[in-house]
């Protein structure tokens, strides 16, 4: 009984996080280790930003890498050509991120199924464009580099240290995010995710609800992209391609549609399972789509909802 309620406490998942992302750095043989756990909590946090579309309010987006694009270049063109502090550009990168949603939305949200997924592709595809095209402020294809984050007079540069930043800022993420899923307008996006016509019917402005998702997950993949910048250093136009929108879905769709935890466990295994199948050489490819496929074969709900389902399963 006591491992039924805590599956089902709302709160499973941010203790989760928190003890993984203290317990981690206990087994780490080396920093090298620091960068993929950082990179994990990046990509965890675009990840549960898109789940709060596809898994809660049913709306498919193979574009929101362009949102990672928009946040990225304003950490890089911010500080370099504007004087713009690196901590504001991310804020702004957010702020540009949610209106850019905003008004896009607004006309691509009235889409459904296979047409919104193509307008959203469209999106994306047109901020890769603009980054690769406009190379007087990005760079071009090459890229460009990034300023490092500066806080208070203290540089935030170094895998360990940007551990624990991109630690912090996912665990307030999935907080947020939890608290969203918790408040009417989550059972409002459940409702419209399982019939959006029964939800209008109950009086629930679906529109409105699909938008007010969109913004949200638009502003956590332009953190997620903001961050990327800075850790890395550099940019380039690929952050916002397609293979990288493709990339972002498997996570969602890996972990568990519809679970916040499963975001972050499919963040993991994507951004992890490259770096353990190195050995296979010219079939690391080959191999890392067969596991992905086997996972999805045998845990066809996502990861984390059918291993939940089982574990309950044998509680009760």
């Amino acid at each position: 009984m006591i491992a039924l309620r805590f599956i089902d406490s709302r709160y499973t998942p941010l203790v989760c996080v928190t003890a993984l992302v203290l317990l981690l750095p206990l087994i780490f043989p080396s920093g090298f280790y620091y960068r993929i756990g950082a990179l994990v909590f990046i990509f965890a946090l675009a990840a549960v930003g898109l789940n709060l579309l596809m898994g809660f309010a049913g709306q498919v987006s193979l574009g929101h890498a362009g949102f990672i694009g928009i946040g990225a270049y304003m950490a890089a063109i911010g500080p370099t050509y504007l004087n713009i502090p690196s901590w504001l550009c991310i804020l702004a990168g957010a702020g540009v991120s949610g209106l850019v949603a905003f008004i896009v939305g607004r006309p691509i949200l009235r889409l459904s199924g296979h047409y919104l997924a193509v307008a959203t592709l469209g999106f994306g595809l047109l901020i890769a464009i603009v980054l690769t095209n406009e190379a007087a402020w990005t760079g071009g294809p090459d890229g460009m580099s990034v300023p490092r984050l500066i806080v208070l007079g203290w540089p935030v540069r170094g895998s360990e240290v940007w551990y624990w930043v991109s630690a912090a800022t996912l665990i307030i993420g999935v907080a947020l995010a939890l608290n969203l899923v918790d408040s009417p307008t989550g059972r409002a996006l459940q409702a419209i995710h399982d019939s959006e016509i029964a939800a209008r019917v109950v009086g629930i402005s679906a529109a409105r609800k699909k938008l007010t998702v969109f913004v949200i997950s638009a502003i956590y993949a332009s953190v997620a992209g903001s961050y990327l910048a800075l850790f890395n250093g550099h940019v380039t136009p690929d952050l916002a391609g397609f293979m990288r929108s493709i990339e972002l879905v498997a996570m969602v769709v890996l972990g568990g549609m519809g679970s916040v935890f499963g975001s972050i466990v499919g963040a993991a295994v994507i951004v992890v399972l490259p770096q353990t199948l190195t050995g296979f050489h010219d079939y690391e490819q080959m191999a890392l789509g067969l596991i992905v496929m086997g996972f999805m074969i045998f845990l066809r709900r996502g990861i984390v909802p059918t291993l939940a389902m089982k574990l309950a399963g044998r509680a009760a």
